[in-house]
């Protein structure tokens, strides 16, 4: 069992509906995939059509007094098997900073875990304790990022922050890769920044995947359906 996670710290990229697309794939060319929202805004969530209501969510398996096994929080729903997202994820700080082994729920929840070929993490745009403990349970880490260069000065923060966990906490964890999204080959500030992303990803020793996502209303109507996986 493999499991990556989407992360960037900076919102708009793409990250939520790169990593719904992701699972989307993996499934349909025959892999068992688990998703897991951990993403407080519940965007995965809802394009999954998953309850949050009366259900155990990702909050009961890591942040509850009661913690529950990740298991009895799986939805097997149409579109896939899901641990959804709950707007008390916001509590993730306070819960998992005042307990001195709180970084590890995540791996600790997911260490006798099995059935799934791969698992897909959906991250919130923010650098705190629940991404934290994201990367600790992770293999990989795949990061969307737009073409622009407000994009990229976030990208060396977070690769600090990869290696540290790596260093100090999950030394088999590894960047599969910058995906690049909203980009457009007419835009020369696009084809400009995309140079300075592949020397970006060397420096981060991983590479921006060869395949890009370009603008797409497509996306915006899927999202506005609900619709699991698009044509990009």
């Amino acid at each position: 069992m493999k499991t990556f996670i989407l992360a960037n710290q900076k919102g708009g990229v793409g990250k939520s509906t790169s990593a719904v697309n992701i699972a989307s794939i993996l499934q349909s060319i025959g892999n068992n995939v688990l998703f897991i929202d951990a993403d407080p805004q519940g965007n995965s969530t809802d394009s999954f059509k998953a309850k949050i209501k009366d259900v155990p969510t990702l909050y009961d398996v890591i942040l509850d007094d009661e913690r529950i096994p990740i298991a009895e929080a799986v939805q097997k729903l149409e579109m896939g098997d899901i641990v959804a997202s709950d707007p008390l994820l916001t509590k993730a700080d306070s819960i998992l900073l005042n307990d001195v082994e709180g970084i590890y729920r995540f791996q600790d929840a997911l260490a006798n875990f099995s059935g799934y070929d791969f698992i897909i993490i959906d991250t919130a745009p923010s650098m705190n304790s629940l991404l934290h403990s994201c990367l600790i349970a992770a293999d990989r880490v795949i990061i969307p990022v737009t073409a622009d260069r407000y994009a990229i000065q976030g990208l060396y923060q977070l690769n600090d922050t990869i290696n540290a966990v790596k260093r100090r906490q999950n030394n088999k964890l590894k960047i599969s890769g910058l995906l690049l999204t909203k980009y457009s080959e007419r835009r020369l500030l696009d084809k400009e920044v995309k140079e300075t992303l592949e020397k970006t990803a060397r420096e981060m020793d991983t590479k921006l995947f060869s395949t890009t996502i370009r603008e797409s209303v497509k996306v915006k109507e899927a999202q506005a359906l609900r619709a699991c996986s698009v044509s990009l």
